[in-house]
């Protein structure tokens, strides 16, 4: 019967809207009598008829009027019940001055009786008729706790009541004075108590909708919530909602930020601000995921112009077409260039530096997957050391002012190529920074991504999806960690410090264990960890063994004696350097290893230059092998064919 009236054509549901308001009117003004008149069987004369006909009429057309038919009645909201309140009054009023014109018995209290009446018999039916309509709907959603009471919390609790797939039932305050209140119909309880209160209520989900200004300590909220084994989301930050990227209720997977577990890094926005405001800045591997998150920031700073330099065809237009985006709805009016190349190629980094005026590089083109590399030499050589080293020359050649290369926590001591490659990069520049003075060089070195393209927190989650199990390579490998928008700030921070050849590295606070690290998104997406002890849980943890060239922990710094610069959590490192005599030797051998293909060269190159590279593993670069093996291959079947017969 319900679905029945749901189909009904709009004009019919007014219908039948208006005539119950007329019924509901009418008995409004005989029950005001009847209580006035302490008469249960009250008859009214002809005069008391038409002066409640009339006011009937009235109330009717000032409805109309103010659109309370208009109104859904599923998702009736405040303002019709102000129109009702309106509507009433006007009725009122309208019944009082009839009985006085029309000069029939209507004592002064029945109005007001009345006004009360059809305010409550009114709204009582919507209401009504909403709870019935709604409540099917609400009870099919799943339920959800909603953690924070503040503006963002209020704001997704409405959205999600409105919406299809969730029905909040409570909140978690972290106010010690919301806590046993009622908020928005909803029950408001504390961290200490949600698992009791969870069971109670039938949440299955966790939303986390913490304001952007509230000082929480999510470490630890997140460690009172792993138990539950329920699966903790989160909603879009306020800067995605005020740049329109995503809408309140549009629920993802817990931040990667709260799986640091530890506080960001804070920029100093007025020193990155002088070094990029109406400046040339150019970003080589803009469409990688450090590159895209270096173009997204800078832009934020509103230079003059932006040069996106990639030779992936699809990422270049993805990231040009969000930066469009985001210029046009912020009103930034950056000038972006997006232009195809590759850093290998010296020449067109030149000419592209020279047409636009760059005044400031961020050399984020690099490949940085360990296992990748280490099947993949020569072009990780190519690319890491040599590209570096062409689009610093083309830096120079062009008069740009700074140069920052992104490193990593993999070249301190390598023990795989695409570390010991990343390392000779950074001598190519500290020796670049010590033949000339007219580009500023410096270069940024930090631990893993979390989000990045080659991070682990992806892989994981889609492991989890999948069922597991859960692949980690040893039971005790630990790495420092940091977010995409913390590790682009450090970039942008120390291009405005750099002086000239310095290795600016991040106090990231503790290694975070990857082992745990996997637990923990099993615990925070609702599931438990399978093990011996307990073989009903839903995802395993599997060990599969270090991989070639990869090291149980990571460090930040080959010396013991860092020195401070103005931001309290950005160090320099002092480091052995080069030569520049030195450097080209290294790189003229390095090319020669190269060209002719020899993997065995090119390792050897990279260890006899001071890089600290000890390779933990033979080589298993893929070509190299499956040549190794085709040659030796060959000389068996000679071998065979010089046998006597």
């Amino acid at each position: 019967m319900i679905q029945t009236f749901l189909n009904l054509p709009r004009y019919q549901k007014r219908i039948i809207s208006v005539a119950s308001d007329v019924f509901m009117l009418f008995l409004s003004i005989w029950a005001a009598f009847a209580l006035r008149l302490e008469q249960h069987f009250w008859i009214p004369n002809q005069d008391q008829v038409v002066a409640a006909t009339i006011t009937v009429v009235l109330t009717i057309a000032v409805f109309i009027r103010l659109g309370l038919y208009r109104a859904v009645i599923r998702f009736l909201g405040d303002k019709a019940f102000l129109t009702i309140i309106y509507g009433v009054v006007v009725s009122s009023l309208s019944l009082m001055v009839l009985g006085y014109l029309l000069q029939a018995f209507i004592p002064r209290s029945v109005p007001v009786i009345y006004g009360a009446l059809a305010f409550l018999f009114v709204s009582g039916t919507r209401l009504g008729v909403r709870i019935i309509v709604n409540h099917p709907r609400q009870r099919a959603k799943e339920a959800v706790a909603i953690i924070g009471t503040g503006e963002t919390g209020m704001q997704l609790a409405s959205a999600l009541q409105q919406g299809t797939e969730y029905r909040p039932v409570l909140f978690i305050s972290l106010l010690r004075s919301n806590h046993k209140a009622m908020i928005n119909g909803l029950p408001v309880t504390s961290v200490e108590h949600i698992a009791k209160h969870a069971q109670k209520h039938g949440v299955r989900r966790i939303l986390l909708a913490l304001d952007a200004e509230s000082k929480v300590d999510r470490k630890e909220l997140l460690k009172r919530l792993e138990p539950l084994t329920l699966p903790v989301q989160t909603v879009p930050s306020m800067s995605e909602l005020v740049a329109g990227q995503a809408r309140i209720n549009d629920i993802r997977d817990l931040d990667i930020a709260d799986l640091l577990g530890r506080e960001p890094v804070r920029p100093d926005t007025a020193l990155t601000s002088d070094s990029l405001h109406q400046k040339v800045i150019m970003v080589t591997g803009a469409g990688g995921s450090i590159g895209s998150e270096l173009c997204r920031q800078i832009l934020r700073y509103k230079p003059r112009t932006l040069v996106l330099f990639e030779q992936s065809e699809f990422s270049l237009y993805a990231i040009e077409r969000e930066l469009q985006s985001i210029n046009r709805v912020e009103g930034l009016e950056v000038t972006l260039h997006p232009v195809l190349g590759s850093v290998n190629h010296r020449r067109r980094c030149e000419v592209v530096m020279r047409a636009f005026g760059v005044q400031a590089v961020y050399h984020a083109a690099a490949y940085k997957h360990v296992p990748l590399v280490e099947h993949n030499v020569i072009e990780g050589v190519q690319n890491n050391v040599f590209g570096t080293w062409h689009a610093a020359e083309a830096a120079v050649a062009a008069g740009v002012e700074r140069f920052v290369l992104i490193s990593t926590d993999k070249a301190v001591r390598p023990t795989n190529v695409m570390g010991a490659s990343k390392r000779l990069a950074e001598l190519v520049l500290q020796a670049l920074a010590q033949r000339q003075s007219g580009t500023v060089f410096s270069m940024v070195r930090f631990g893993n991504v979390l989000g990045s393209s080659g991070s682990v927190v992806p892989l994981f989650r889609d492991q989890i999806r999948d069922g597991g199990p859960i692949t980690v390579t040893h039971p005790d490998i630990v790495r420092y960690f940091m977010t995409i928008p913390e590790a682009s700030q450090l970039v942008l921070q120390a291009g405005s410090m750099g002086k000239g050849g310095e290795v600016f590295v991040l106090d990231m606070g503790e290694p975070v264990k990857i082992a745990d690290l996997a637990r923990k998104m099993i615990h925070l997406m609702g599931m438990e960890e399978r093990t011996e002890d307990n073989p009903g849980g839903d995802i395993a943890v599997l060990y599969t063994g270090l991989r070639p060239g990869e090291k149980l922990f990571e460090e930040l710094l080959i010396g013991d004696d860092p020195q401070g610069t103005v931001h309290p959590r950005i160090m320099m490192a002092r480091e052995v350097s080069m030569p520049w005599f030195e450097v080209e030797k290294t790189l003229d051998s390095l090319m020669r290893a190269s060209q002719s293909f020899n993997c065995k060269a090119v390792v050897d190159v990279l260890q006899a230059a001071p890089t600290g590279y000890a390779p933990n593993s033979d080589v298993v670069d893929l070509i190299w092998c499956a040549g190794s093996q085709a040659s030796l291959a060959a000389d068996k079947k000679d071998n065979v064919r010089r046998l006597p017969i």
